[in-house]
């Protein structure tokens, strides 16, 4: 076996496991689940049937991911975060085979406690912050916070907050990498959103704080 599996998890079969994948206490794992490699299940975490997670997703503590969610490469999902599959559930009513689609696409980022009301897409590089509710689709890099969620900013691949000049050019506080706001389109200038980051770019060395100056 290719991966690891906590004695306390379940792993239903068939399903496919990528090689590197952990999956710690108290975890399930549904039948027709498909994970990529080097994933991070932290303990009681719920992936559903026929869900379709990319590779080097890290899902921390008590998250359930649900029929017709799709995860890209290189998601994280924050504590306790939500995720929802019927817009209109009712007890009395079956609807298992009208179960919505809700794309989280490659690098966002999903805060502790934000609920991701189902049938949207979050962009690449996305960010929502700790406890917003997402009811509409996020942009790439978008920044959304707050109850119900808005787009409030733009997050670099790295996560620090972008800010643009007049001519709609911002530079990450981290990495140093250009962007560049059209619209409402954030696009990497020196690095194709496919692409992997540079190995001497994969490494934090300072926390969020002390990029912004904040105690």
């Amino acid at each position: 076996m290719a991966y690891f599996k906590h004695e306390t998890a379940i792993v239903d079969e068939p399903c496919i496991i990528g090689e590197g994948t952990k999956i710690w206490h108290f975890c399930h794992i549904q039948k027709g689940a498909k994970i990529g490699d080097n994933c991070i299940f932290g303990q009681n975490c719920n992936v559903a049937n026929d869900v379709l997670i990319g590779s080097n997703v890290k899902v921390q503590n008590n998250v359930s991911i649900y029929t017709g969610t799709i995860i890209e490469d290189d998601v994280f999902l924050g504590p306790s975060c939500v995720l929802t599959n019927v817009t209109n559930p009712r007890s009395q009513v079956n609807r298992h085979a009208l179960y919505e689609r809700t794309l989280l696409r490659r690098g966002c980022t999903i805060g502790a406690n934000a609920t991701i009301v189902c049938g949207v897409t979050i962009g690449r590089y996305a960010f929502i912050a700790a406890g917003a509710v997402v009811t509409k689709d996020v942009p790439d890099y978008g920044l959304v916070t707050g109850v119900p969620g808005r787009l409030s900013g733009w997050m670099s691949r790295h996560g620090q907050k972008l800010a643009f000049d007049a001519s709609g050019i911002g530079v990450c506080s981290e990495s140093g990498f250009r962007y560049q706001l059209r619209g409402n389109v954030v696009t990497c200038l020196d690095l194709s959103e496919e692409e992997p980051l540079p190995n001497e770019l994969a490494h934090g060395s300072k926390a969020y704080r002390e990029f912004h100056g904040k105690r």
